[in-house]
């Protein structure tokens, strides 16, 4: 195929500013789906991004217009899958940036652009939902202008919505976006973005070819995992997969190969051919580093192998996702899963769950400390269970973030409150107009990664917008806090906590559990504990059973030696009675959202 007529791009933007709905609308101009087929939200194919209204998965689609082929990516716009737009970046020449010309700049817009920027691609900005009332195009473009540097003349004003302008950005795409490079007489080199596991053809890898030809049946070689299989099927999406003979430099499209060991198929996989093949594989991409840690388990215990299987092959579309094989004496065997945010914690939970029919129970989410013990070595943990004795601890160094909040000016006094609160240093605070606010803070990563968000949403009315990278360690004042029950602590409750909030965390937690733990035959007594120190207690009151029923009146003596007998039984109980505490209990307990 003539490589001049092919433009390879992606759409980017912050969550909710219409990157769906816009590859919905290019879908209908490009004829790539029939009229009685097209529904909303098109290329998202699992139900959960329909619920909830979400990209969570990268898509890719081949389509014709004006004689021109668009190989269109469509990415997430939510920080935690940041991991997924660098990915589809790799596979491109430029990007569609999108921009809501009702609400602006927000801070995943510039995230994306700066990594569009990084990867040196060519940008086609536009304004979209400018059909609605409270659109200011004209403002907003001015402000692309200025954070930006992209000319405001050169903005595109778009609806996705009715269809008004897309054909314009499509012809502006052809125009702008340069076409891709590669030799088809050179050894093969085609880079994998993306992989799902079929049930029935194994692993469907997303490819894009950047020199050589792919064709079917040919002989390929993985080159990182050093694997061989042979070509059954390539093809495109149109969106439906379509076979084709072959794929030249700069086409994308999907390989099937027969490959059931998910591991051999990985994304940034380099795919070359057994005979005459790339002597060097392509860069691929940097393995995410996981910000958030939580233990998954298995209700029933009967289901881990079960378990392990399904986030071998969620790894595969979501490389992620890191995890290792651990044990509680309180849920028994699952694994340590790395996340890179809280929604994308919940996300592949609910996907576990709901793809592979397993019921789980997720941990505390915790982030990974460093910590420096006495004797001078360094270790890291991300289980509050493996902390040593703070006897043996020197310090504790904990992960700090960048944060980047953008938000309209009357919000800045309650964003201040809410950061300072969670232990933020301000960097700076800037005007991007007298009605926008950039506010830049260091504020550690534990007290981002459980509410911190869904309160900078309700606090500005949902007008707020927040992007985070890594910004190195530093030393807090951490300790764990310990649940006890009947003088046994439970491992799964355990959680590392900065001093100040301990005692908090620790009443909070003997208070919840009280009401979820059932009444045993003697007093249940729940404790929070930093060390020996107990900070916080609450006692489940034992059931009693009715030993004075079968006293008619009668002297008392009768009725007090029955009453001492029942309390020497309860003590021996107690002594030697375990608490045996209800999966429901758990579930209740570490609810992410409580």
């Amino acid at each position: 195929m003539d490589r001049s007529k092919i433009r390879s791009l992606s759409v980017i933007a912050h969550i909710d500013h219409g990157k769906t709905t816009l590859s919905d609308r290019i879908l209908e101009v490009c004829g790539a789906v029939a009229d009685r087929q097209m529904r909303a939200q098109y290329l998202d194919t699992m139900d959960i991004e329909r619920e909830r209204g979400i990209t969570i998965k990268l898509q890719s689609v081949r389509l014709d217009y004006k004689g021109h082929v668009l190989n269109l990516i469509d990415t997430p716009g939510h920080v935690d899958f940041g991991y997924e737009v660098s990915r589809s970046l790799a596979a491109c020449e430029g990007v569609i940036l999108l921009v809501d010309a009702a609400q602006g700049i927000e801070a995943q817009t510039l995230a994306n652009c700066y990594l569009a920027l990084e990867n040196d691609l060519e940008i086609v900005a536009c304004l979209n939902k400018i059909d609605l009332p409270a659109a200011d195009p004209d403002l907003y473009a001015k402000e692309i202008e200025t954070v930006l540097g992209i000319p405001a003349e050169d903005v595109l004003r778009i609806s996705a919505k009715t269809g008004e302008g897309v054909p314009e950005l499509l012809d502006a795409v052809i125009e702008r976006i340069p076409a891709p490079q590669g030799d088809p007489d050179e050894p093969l080199q085609a880079l994998i973005f993306d992989s799902h596991f079929d049930q029935y053809r194994g692993v469907v890898s997303s490819v894009r070819v950047m020199n050589g030809k792919l064709r079917t049946n040919d002989r390929l070689r993985f080159m990182q995992a050093g694997a061989t299989h042979e070509a059954l099927e390539v093809g495109v999406r149109i969106p439906e997969p379509t076979p084709v003979e072959e794929l030249g430099p700069g086409e994308t499209g999907y390989l099937i190969a027969s490959i059931k060991d998910v591991a051999e198929a990985r994304s940034g996989e380099t795919v070359t051919t057994l005979r005459n093949g790339a002597p060097e594989p392509l860069d691929g991409y940097r393995d995410p580093k996981p910000m958030v840690f939580c233990g998954i388990y298995p209700i029933d215990g009967d289901q881990f192998p079960d378990l392990r299987d399904a986030l071998e092959k969620m790894r595969l579309s979501d490389a992620s996702v890191t995890y290792e094989p651990e044990t509680s004496g309180a849920l028994g065997f699952g694994f340590r899963c790395g996340f890179l945010g809280l929604l994308h914690m919940e996300i592949i939970r609910e996907r576990l769950e709901r793809e592979y029919d397993l019921s789980l129970i997720a941990t505390a989410p915790s982030v990974a400390y460093v910590v420096k013990k006495t004797d001078g070595s360094v270790v890291e943990i991300d289980n509050p269970s493996e902390m040593p004795p703070m006897s043996e601890v020197e310090h504790i160094e904990e992960p700090w973030f960048d944060v980047t909040i953008l938000t309209p000016s009357n919000y800045t006094g309650t964003i201040m409150d809410l950061c300072q609160t969670r232990r933020g240093e301000m960097d700076k605070l800037e005007y991007l107009s007298p009605e926008r606010v950039e506010l830049r803070y260091k504020i550690p990563l534990a007290e981002v990664v459980t509410d911190f968000f869904d309160q900078l949403k309700s606090r500005t009315q949902g007008y707020a917008s927040l992007d985070y990278e890594a910004a190195g360690y530093r030393i807090s004042k951490l300790v764990r806090v310990d649940v006890l029950l009947n003088s046994v602590p439970v491992d799964a409750f355990s959680m590392i906590i900065h001093a100040d909030k301990a005692d908090e965390y620790g009443k909070k937690m003997c208070e919840k559990l009280k009401e979820l733990i059932p009444r045993q035959m003697f007093d249940v007594p729940i404790q929070a504990a930093i060390g020996g120190r107990i900070i916080s207690r609450q006692t489940v009151k034992a059931k009693r059973k009715d030993v004075l029923a079968k006293c008619y009146g009668g002297d008392i003596t009768r009725k007090r030696k029955l009453l001492e007998k029942q309390k020497e039984g309860k003590k021996k109980m107690k002594n030697i009675g375990r608490v045996e505490v209800p999966q429901e209990a758990f579930v209740s307990a570490l609810k992410l959202d409580d």
